[in-house]
């Protein structure tokens, strides 16, 4: 019986320690596939409606552009610039970072380097021309008070040909612009929402987005729920709410696609 005993508590601080290996490397996993892999991104604005609502949870490539620094979570990877780059394209929905560094931004990319963007009685001008834009059914708008504003909706086609969806909700100063001349290695981001939008047409939180500020794309909605707060978990802990909330018409929706 003692040697019993004795053979047990000999056994505990290994048993303790392979407990802490395997914690370790769960840790380790997680750390790589949260910076190489993808993460997941929550949407607590409107400024991305239709395209994008709030309770979104989105799955985004970190491998789709390279790598920089803020690739790894507190931006800790020792990383000046961007090793393994790929050209983002007009029409990516894309995850950055904003002037002050810390906050992440999800917005839509409209503008190349060397690009000349303008607005101009709220049509989007590239290098000069008017892009692709064509009026579709209207858009119901429900605030979080319930209340529903209908707001124009337009089908807009880049210079590439990538075709997605924008709001108007009317006349409003960010409809006039003057012309934005992109530098090398920076790109231009607008909000499909766009008179509800803080993006590079303001140049203070967001500005011209440079190539190394860029975290991943936007590929694809994993869930979706309403009723969701500005908080990062929404509804998603209350899984009680599931039944009531979760929208499954938006599970695992494709980015590159919509419905007219």
């Amino acid at each position: 019986m003692i040697s019993e005993t004795k053979t047990k508590n000999k056994s505990m601080p290994r048993e303790i320690w392979e407990l802490v290996k395997i914690v370790v490397q769960a840790l380790l996993i997680a750390l790589v596939i949260r910076s190489f892999i993808f993460t997941l991104v929550f949407i607590p604005t409107a400024s991305m409606v239709p395209s994008l609502l709030i309770g979104d949870y989105l799955y985004i490539s970190k491998y789709a552009y390279g790598y920089s620094k803020h690739s790894a979570p507190f931006s800790a990877l020792p990383i000046a610039g961007r090793i393994f780059g790929v050209e983002p394209k007009l029409g990516d929905i894309v995850v950055f970072r904003g002037v002050d560094q810390t906050t992440d931004y999800i917005k839509r990319l409209v503008g190349l380097p060397g690009d000349e963007i303008q607005m101009v009685d709220g049509i989007l001008q590239i290098n000069g021309k008017a892009v692709g834009l064509v009026k579709t059914s209207d858009f119901d708008e429900t605030d979080i008070y319930g209340k529903i504003e209908t707001v124009g909706r337009y089908i807009e086609t880049l210079p590439n040909g990538v075709a997605h969806q924008v709001l108007n909700y009317g006349d409003v100063r960010a409809d006039h612009t003057g012309v934005y001349h992109i530098p090398e290695g920076h790109y231009f981001m607008m909000g499909d929402s766009r008179d509800n939008s803080n993006d590079s047409r303001f140049q203070d939180v967001v500005r011209m987005v440079a190539f190394e500020d860029i975290v991943g794309r936007a590929d694809f909605i994993l869930l979706s729920f309403a009723h969701s707060s500005d908080s990062w978990g929404g509804v998603f802990w209350e899984f009680w709410n599931w039944p009531q909330n979760l929208r499954t018409e938006r599970m695992f929706r494709s980015l590159t696609s919509f419905d007219k």
